[in-house]
C-alpha cells in the first residue's frame, strides 16, 4: 500500500456541525508510504475516530478513505483481515493489551501471525526501552508507561506500510519518549513505511514531513 487518503470524510456526529475547522475533516488528504506524519487535535475533535476509521474498526463517516484509491466501504472481512496483518499497524490509545497475560505473550500473540521478529529481535526491543525485566510480568502489574512501551513492541512485530500510533508517549518521560521514538522511526525505515502520530499535546520529537491540525 503506498497511499492512505481521505476525500471530504468527516464523523457521523459532525455532520450537523457549521463550525468545522479542521486540516483533515472535510478536506482532501493524502498519506504517503516512507513519510512522517503528525496530526494535532484538540479533545473531541475526533482523533481517536480517525485512527478507528483508517482501521476499519469503525464506519460510522461521510465521505470516503480510500486505500490506493480504493475505496475502504468496498473491502470486506478477509480484505480488512489481511490489511490489518501486512499494511497497517495500529498502536492504540487504550493499547488494548491483555492483562492477565505477561508482556512478552503480550507480543507474541501479534508475532505469531507472521513470524516477523525473532524473539531476540524483541528482547533487544525491550532492553532497548527499559522494560528487559518485565518481560515475563503479567501486563496488568506494569505501570501505564510501560504498557504503553509493549504496546508499540506489539505494533512492530508485523509487516506495515503505515504504522499508525494514537497518542504513544502521553506517559513516557523524555527519555523513554526518544528510545520509543528511535525504534519507531527505525523499524519503519526498515519496511519503509509511513508513520501517523495523533496528539492532543505532547508528542514525539520528530523529523515530521507534514503537521495536520485537526
Amino acid at each position: 500500500m503506498d497511499t492512505i487518503s481521505l476525500n471530504n470524510a468527516l464523523p457521523n456526529v459532525f455532520l450537523q456541525r457549521t463550525d468545522i475547522k479542521s486540516e483533515i475533516w472535510r478536506q482532501q488528504v493524502s498519506f504517503e508510504k516512507g513519510k512522517t506524519y503528525l496530526i494535532e487535535a484538540q479533545s473531541g475533535t475526533g482523533k481517536s475516530s480517525l485512527c478507528s476509521f483508517i482501521i476499519g474498526y469503525r464506519h460510522d463517516f461521510d465521505g470516503c478513505i480510500l486505500f490506493d484509491g480504493k475505496d475502504s466501504r468496498k473491502l470486506k472481512a478477509a480484505d480488512w483481515t489481511g490489511l490489518r496483518q501486512k499494511h497497517i499497524s495500529m498502536l492504540f490509545q487504550e493499547l488494548r493489551l491483555f492483562p492477565e497475560l505477561t508482556a512478552i505473550e503480550n507480543v507474541e500473540i501479534k508475532n505469531s501471525l507472521a513470524a516477523h521478529k525473532t524473539r531476540k529481535e524483541i528482547e533487544l526491543w525491550f532492553e532497548a526501552l527499559g522494560i528487559a525485566d518485565k518481560i515475563e510480568a503479567p501486563v496488568r502489574l506494569m505501570s501505564f508507561g510501560q504498557q504503553q512501551r509493549v504496546a508499540m513492541i506489539r505494533a512492530l512485530v508485523q509487516p506495515f506500510d503505515f504504522l499508525l500510533a494514537d497518542e504513544p508517549i502521553s506517559h513516557l518521560d523524555d527519555e523513554n519518549s526518544k528510545a520509543m521514538a528511535d525504534i519507531m522511526v527505525a523499524e519503519a525505515q526498515k519496511q519503509e513505511a509511513g508513520i501517523i502520530i495523533t496528539s492532543i499535546g505532547k508528542h514525539m520529537a520528530l523529523p515530521y514531513d507534514k503537521t495536520y491540525s485537526l
